[in-house]
């Protein structure tokens, strides 16, 4: 385990969290919400490294700071270095194109559709389309923001932003690989048995379709370790930090 002679802040995490995190060798303290700006601001002279953000707080901490194109996108900020300004990232996204690259999934030359209902839940999926995927559909409750969400697919790979009541969304989906649901509901019919689904919302039922599922349950250990990487530049194993994520839960 890394240790730090530096302190992590908790911003709206418990003292029982802290205590976690220094099981990791992690200094961590939790520090005061009233006035977020004049507390991050006060972070940096007293050496503390980062920050990790509660989910209650983190669009508060998204206007205080400055933000990556992943926290951009979804207005939000999980986790903050202080390093010479004030870095934010939201770091779900990139944890699950982690996951998906290492479950062994064959992404390259693939097809997938993004179904969710604004740009800012397709945010969430949209840092998969680097994995080789070939063609993307990004579907949305409108086509405007479909198109929005579509701006931020790398170069190289077809995308199709269409709105959830285009018919060619059926087509679409037909011709794709994966299926992933940021939000909503998966339109009746649309899961074939020859897709995988991954499904953010926590809600899809596709018990029956035949199709293959994603396992999401090590997302958050991913997601944790992303943050404190970012958070502290060191890099965490996440099968390390199971007590740390009950903790912070």
């Amino acid at each position: 385990m890394p240790a730090f002679d530096t302190p992590l802040a908790l911003i709206g995490y418990t003292t029982h969290a802290a205590r976690a995190l220094r099981d990791l060798g992690i200094i961590a303290l939790s520090v005061p919400t009233d006035d977020l700006g004049k507390v991050l601001d006060a972070c940096r002279p007293l050496r503390f490294t980062g920050a990790l953000v509660h989910p209650s707080q983190e669009a508060h901490v998204f206007e205080q700071v400055s933000p990556d194109a992943a926290a951009r996108r979804v207005g939000r900020v999980d986790a903050v270095a202080f390093s010479g300004s004030l870095h934010g990232t939201f770091a779900q996204a990139d944890a699950l194109t982690d996951l998906l690259n290492d479950s062994g999934y064959a992404s390259r030359g693939a097809s997938a559709v993004l179904l969710g209902q604004h740009a800012g839940d397709l945010a969430l999926a949209l840092p998969l389309a680097r994995l080789g995927f070939t063609e993307l559909g990004v579907v949305a409750a409108s086509a405007p923001d479909a198109e929005r969400a579509a701006r931020d697919v790398p170069a190289g790979v077809r995308v199709y932003p269409l709105s959830r009541r285009d018919p060619s969304v059926n087509d679409l989906a037909g011709r794709a690989d994966l299926i992933v649901l940021t939000a909503g509901e998966l339109p009746p019919g649309l899961v074939q048995p020859y897709h995988t689904v991954i499904d953010l919302t926590g809600h899809a039922n596709v018990s029956g379709t035949g199709a293959g599922s994603l396992d999401l349950r090590p997302l958050p250990l991913r997601r944790l370790a992303r943050q404190l990487a970012h958070a502290t530049g060191q890099r965490f194993h996440a099968q390390d930090l199971e007590g740390a994520l009950h903790a912070l839960d």
